[in-house]
């Protein structure tokens, strides 16, 4: 071995010694300063099913205090019952999250409830599935309510509390949609992309008052949920599609994986979490070749159902078929059971 070779592997060897001590006090750290969460009181919007109902166990097993918001009624009492067999004292709302007023109602109600908020996630969301050509104004508009401006509305009415108390932390949950615009997603795609930017100028701004903002993009998840999204187009074919991806195990995650770390990311104050390998390479792709993504969403759009005249919405259960049935599609079925999405 020469001395140029030897010197070589010397620099390699302290490199790798110097990341993995860089990386073990990095943990030591994070452990140390982990942000404890019994006793404390979260809000979760859309807490009642799917992600926002396996957070809401993965916050329980922590002691947390819960309140949990949704529109229905039935499936919030399902939830509070679940949930209090954990010993959690539970406050369940009813509200719209895209109306301003009952937002603002909502946040002091749980404050008086509870004597305080500790932590919001931002989790309530809506999907509408078609080409662009039955997609009218109103599906965005009604896309930016309630994945954007109810996002908002929580902020605003949650950060006064958290200066008075000196500190506070949000999760605002994303979307891959909100990295890479996707075919025949395209109100939800705007919406979430415009929920990455709130999110991230929020983290930037909000720190300084010791507010923790935390950007999670998730790719897709079994929870059951493609049965309660709106479709619209050639209703059956694309729903078939939409929940044949949701239900892989190759393109999707489970939602109690994403539920713990979802909530490890909270602990340690994170600023963003993208969830699975597949949406980190993605989100790494588009950074670097924006123009071969676009190019591969074109050719993917290919694939997609036909466009048809039709904007007569459909909820997803309305919208079943043989096309929509099978093992794979079994995955989601089961998870709507598991996650209160029935």
């Amino acid at each position: 071995m020469n001395n140029k070779t030897g010197f070589s592997g010397k620099t390699a060897l302290w490199t790798a010694l110097g990341a993995g001590a860089f990386l073990l006090a990095k943990n030591i750290y994070q452990e140390i300063t982990k942000y404890d969460l019994r006793g404390k009181v979260v809000l979760i919007t859309g807490g009642s099913r799917g992600l926002g109902l396996a957070m809401a166990r993965e916050l329980a097993s922590k002691g947390a205090k819960l309140a949990i918001c949704a529109r229905n009624e039935g499936q919030l009492e399902n939830a509070r019952i679940e949930l209090e067999e954990m010993d959690t004292e539970v406050l369940t709302i009813q509200a719209d999250v895209s109306d301003q007023t009952e937002v603002e109602n909502m946040v002091q109600q749980v404050i008086n409830h509870f004597g305080q908020l500790d932590v919001l996630i931002n989790n309530a969301g809506i999907i509408q599935v078609g080409p662009e050509n039955v997609m009218n104004l109103d599906d965005y508009k009604s896309a930016m309510d309630t994945n954007l401006w109810a996002a908002l509305y929580t902020i605003k009415a949650a950060v006064p509390e958290f200066i008075k108390r000196g500190e506070g932390r949000i999760v605002n949950i994303c979307s891959i949609g909100g990295k890479i615009a996707v075919p025949h997603l395209l109100p939800y795609s705007v919406s979430k992309f415009a929920m990455v930017g709130l999110s991230e100028g929020m983290s930037a701004e909000l720190k300084k008052d010791n507010i923790h903002v935390t950007t999670v993009i998730p790719n897709l998840m079994i929870t059951g949920s493609p049965r309660n999204i709106t479709v619209k187009g050639d209703h059956e074919a694309e729903y078939a599609w939409f929940k044949l991806a949701d239900s892989s195990p190759l393109l999707s995650q489970k939602a109690n994986k994403a539920a713990k770390q979802i909530i490890k990311a909270l602990e340690h104050g994170d600023n963003e979490l993208v969830l699975t390998q597949m949406a980190k390479a993605m989100v790494a792709v588009q950074g670097l070749m924006p123009e071969a993504v676009t190019s591969a969403m074109q050719v993917a759009n290919r694939f997609l159902p036909k466009s048809t005249d039709s904007e007569t919405s459909r909820k997803g259960h309305e919208s079943e078929s043989d096309a929509s049935n099978g093992p794979v599609a079994m995955n989601s079925d089961k998870a709507a059971l598991e996650y209160n999405e029935l």
